[in-house]
């Protein structure tokens, strides 16, 4: 082990021990609700049975009484509960508990005999949360029946589709309130701020998930790295299953689809073990550049096991183990076919060209994570957590087994890698209720090993070449300016004007020469002090917090974060006032952070990374983020919530990509203004219907110059754009019916409306405003506006449905140019009239979609008593809509919305 890493963890522990173990930071999302069960006369009541259920979110579990009148319901996700007791000979009794920490309520439910007029009701002020920060739960029970678009990216999948101000992007990526995937993951408290799209990472399997809580911004003072969107993820645990209980799933569908999985529950009052294993393979497991599928297979393997084991009862630990392997290809265009290349004399005045096949490009990703919590109950209203975690995210890229078939219209390189990403840290906290006041203290440490091992070749022939020809285009061949005079060509060099870069000449594959090697390395330390408290002051609920972050990586960063909050509920009308401010430290994204730092600097990188933002290291951002909204309940079945969001960054992140591979890079703009408003609407059961609707519109504003980070080509102008995730608005809407009977099917559907996002690469008129793009490519025809199209392959021209004056583009015949203007149309993109694109006001942006996945199911297909058969259909992208979810973008190119896909499941549970 390191010295500097022994050192750090002394540091560490010195710390926990010196303030009495009061300050170590975990992120708890869930409670344990225990209690007795008695008769009018204090009694005890053995065989009551006691409901808890959130009628929002879905949740819902029952339990027994034990011989003492005892129930006790563990890993419950922090949120308002409504506990229900029966039994027989008395009348049904209900309580509500609020879980807002992980100090466990002890409550006692005296049951009146029967006859009594009590009566159990859900009223407006129950469905909501009087909470100074917005957020969205939900459970298994409603996300177990949602289809979704991704199997590979399930939770991505549902958060974009029940959390709002969530912009879709190609996948498994999503854009939280109008940042680029600056989110973070909490899984049973342990932060997660490294990237989870399946291009990154694995994530854990949506089978472990027992549900899930979304918080779009302004959180409290433990929460911290990246904030946009957090994540609280609540796995399943066997504790108190005394029977055992589980599932085997299989499924099949289009692409050749194929998924396998099993799960099994099992435990007592002390212990319990939840373990899941899954697999998939898939003939389309990337979202394509093309809408035909072809060359993109892919596998994914998970093992996810949960073990929870209590001491005495006031000790328990609990352990997450996870280990998640996918393999996949990377998806070809129609450009990538049949690729022509040098395949000898590339040093001489006459390469030859040869075909050398397809473009093969593949990756496989490993991750495995362990996280281990020791919880201390202390007295009846105080409880400690200590625990700690090591994932590792290992990334190996492979370019097609010859390095010149790796040759397309946006890659010039080739590239393999082997990247690495460990992050190792220790966690705790201290939580005490007193009175009004819900103190929570804490810190995080976490040091983050990155090893970056890159091999960079150039593959196009005439990206730097020593001669051109008369008209000044390069030449293949050659090595030296000077043999150019003898071919009867010219000479390429600065000293004359040209472009020829002869420190890339050891490093070009198509002249003889070989891969330049990369090795970077660096260790990002992090950490974190916070303290909050939650005041309750009648109908008043107050957050008060600040937390501080140290980062200490590449560069250096400190900053003091005040968290404030306030909301006020109205019971008589079910409605709650709130507001909230979060100042915040936003640390860079770690994936391939240290080439994209320091891969600028160097006379051989900075050419082949396409390097805009100089030579300065990813810093860490700063933000200020209000927010203003509120929350309406109607009656027992419907509740709103809607916020208005404003934030302001310093140092504002986004990524580049490398050519058309799954390679990104951190890029750092000047700043960032994000404005929008975010609404979430549910009807939780309404005569076995429910539903939900989220929307948002936000507005993401990018202001330059790039600070830092290699790659892209948007902003040069100087003046603001739309971020290439920015999106007017976007609305889901879910229905769900269960048909009565004892054997009823259910039935889902998904409505998901996308007024597109931003695409700067969209061609288009405008030679007035110097805020477009336009400026390049917008020419004349017959003294009309035209636009020139000659920089577009004819196969770029169709995936982006292209037409001129009515003739539409082929994957092999492209569009007549230059096009005028009036007359350049398409059928996936929005094109601004003529004059009036505008990167800033009225940029190009994807054509407008709207999405329709439905699914229908049954439960218990036999009606059997303890085991059970279920079945289930589902297709995504119902009507089969063309639509993309971008267009050659900066960040990650082109890519189609899943063609219709049907699936059928069937599961054996017992």
């Amino acid at each position: 082990m390191h010295t500097s890493i022994r050192r750090s963890i002394f540091a560490v522990f010195v710390i926990f021990f010196s303030l009495n173990i009061s300050t170590l930071s975990a992120q708890s999302n869930s409670g344990t609700v225990s209690g007795t069960v008695t008769d009018p006369i204090g009694a005890v009541i053995p065989g009551a049975v006691v409901s808890i259920s959130n009628p929002v979110s879905g949740y819902s579990r029952s339990a027994p009484t034990d011989s003492a009148g005892h129930f006790q319901f563990t890993n419950l996700p922090l949120n308002s509960y409504h506990l229900t007791a029966t039994a027989k000979g008395f009348a049904s009794v209900a309580q509500d508990a609020h879980v807002t920490s992980s100090i466990p309520q002890t409550i006692t439910i005296a049951l009146k005999v029967e006859g009594s007029s009590t009566t159990v009701t859900v009223e407006a002020e129950d469905l909501v949360n009087n909470d100074p920060t917005a957020h969205t739960n939900i459970d298994r029970n409603l996300f177990n029946r949602l289809p979704l678009e991704s199997q590979s990216s399930s939770l991505s999948s549902l958060v974009t589709l029940a959390s709002p101000g969530v912009a879709a992007d190609s996948n498994g990526l999503f854009h939280g309130l109008g940042d680029h995937a600056s989110n973070s993951f909490s899984i049973d408290g342990q932060p997660i701020t490294d990237q989870q799209s399946k291009v990154f990472s694995n994530q854990i399997p949506s089978n472990a998930i027992q549900s899930i809580e979304a918080i779009p911004g302004a959180p409290t003072a433990e929460y911290g790295g990246k904030t946009s969107l957090i994540i609280n993820v609540t796995t399943r645990s066997g504790q108190g299953v005394t029977t055992p209980h589980g599932s085997v799933t299989t499924s099949y569908g289009s692409f050749g689809s194929a998924t396998g999985g099993f799960d099994l529950s099992y435990g007592g009052k002390n212990w319990g073990n939840f373990f899941e294993a899954d697999g998939l393979n898939s003939g389309r497991f990337l979202d394509g550049p093309e809408y035909a599928v072809f060359h993109d297979r892919g596998n994914e393997l998970n093992f996810f096991d949960r073990i929870d084991r209590s001491f005495t009862a006031n000790d328990s630990i609990h352990l997450n183990l996870n280990y998640t392997r996918s393999w996949f290809q990377t998806p070809n265009t129609f450009d990538n076919l049949n690729v022509q290349n040098v395949v000898s004399g590339g040093s001489g005045s006459n390469p030859v060209f040869g075909n050398l096949g397809n473009t093969d490009q593949r990756a496989k990703i490993e991750t495995y994570d362990i996280a281990p919590l020791y919880t201390h109950v202390i007295g009846s209203n105080a409880i400690f957590n200590f625990g700690g975690f090591v994932r590792r995210d290992g990334f190996n890229y492979y370019p097609s087994n010859n390095p010149l078939a790796d040759l397309g219209p946006i890659q010039n390189q080739t590239i393999s890698q082997n990247r690495t990403l460990l992050n190792a840290g220790v966690r705790s906290d201290y939580s005490i209720q007193t009175g009004r006041n819900n103190i929570k203290i804490g810190a995080l440490y976490q040091q983050t090993f990155l090893r970056e091992r890159d091999q960079l070749g150039l593959i196009n022939s005439t990206s730097n070449s020593p001669c051109v020809d008369g008209n000044g285009s390069p030449l293949p061949g050659f090595t030296d300016p000077s043999q150019c005079a003898a071919a009867g060509a010219f000479s390429n060099d600065p000293s004359v004007g040209g472009t020829f870069n002869p420190v890339l000449l050891p490093y070009d594959l198509t002249r003889g020469g070989t891969n330049y090697n990369y090795f970077g390395h660096t260790d990002v330390k992090e950490l974190a002090l916070y303290i909050q408290d939650q005041i309750k002051a009648g109908n008043w609920l107050f957050n008060v917090g600040i937390r501080g972050d140290l980062y200490n990586g590449l560069t250096v960063a400190r900053q003091a974060e005040p968290r404030l909050g306030a909301s006020y509920s109205v019971k008589q009308t079910g409605t709650v006032l709130r507001v909230s401010y979060a100042r915040t430290l936003e640390s860079p994204f770690n994936e391939n952070l240290v080439l994209s730092s320091e891969g600028c600097s160097s006379n051989v990188l900075a050419p082949l990374l396409k390097c805009q933002g100089g030579s300065n290291v990813v810093t860490p951002g700063y933000r200020n983020e209000f927010h203003s909204g509120f929350q309406q309940g109607f009656g027992k079945n419907f509740v709103l919530s809607a916020d208005y969001l404003w934030k302001y960054t310093h140092s504002a992140f986004d990524f580049s990509i490398l050519g058309n591979t799954p390679i990104f890079f951190p890029i750092d703009w000047h700043n960032s203004k994000t404005q929008g408003f975010v609404l979430h609407a549910d009807l939780p059961n309404y005569h076995n219907f429910s539903a939900f609707v989220s929307m948002s519109s936000v507005s993401a504003r990018f202001f330059p110059p790039q600070s830092a980070g290699a790659g892209a080509t948007v902003g040069q102008s100087g003046y603001p754009f739309r971020i290439d995730h920015d999106e007017k608005f976007n609305e889901t809407t879910h229905v769900q019916y269960q048909i009565p009977g004892k054997r009823g099917p259910w039935i889902g559907f998904n409505w998901r409306y996308d007024s597109g996002l931003n695409a700067a690469s969209t061609p288009c008129y405008n030679v007035t405003d110097p805020n477009s793009h336009c400026a390049g490519v917008s020419t004349t025809l017959n003294g009309q506006p035209a636009i020139d199209l000659s920089g577009y392959t004819a196969d770029q021209e169709f995936e982006a449905g292209l037409s001129c004056n009515g003739i539409k583009a082929t994957p092999t015949t492209p569009l007549p140019t230059p096009c005028l203007a009036t007359q350049l149309t398409s059928t996936l993109l929005s094109i601004p009239a003529p004059g009036t694109e505008n990167d800033d006001k009225n940029p190009s942006r994807i054509k407008a979609r709207s999405l329709f996945d439905a699914s229908i199911g049954e439960d218990n297909l036999f009606g059997g008593d303890k085991h059970r058969v279920s079945l289930r259909l589902s297709a995504v992208n119902l009507a089969n809509k063309v639509a993309l979810y971008n267009f050659l973008s900066t960040f990650s190119g082109t890519h189609y919305v899943t063609p219709r896909a049907l699936t059928a499941e069937v599961g054996f549970h017992f």
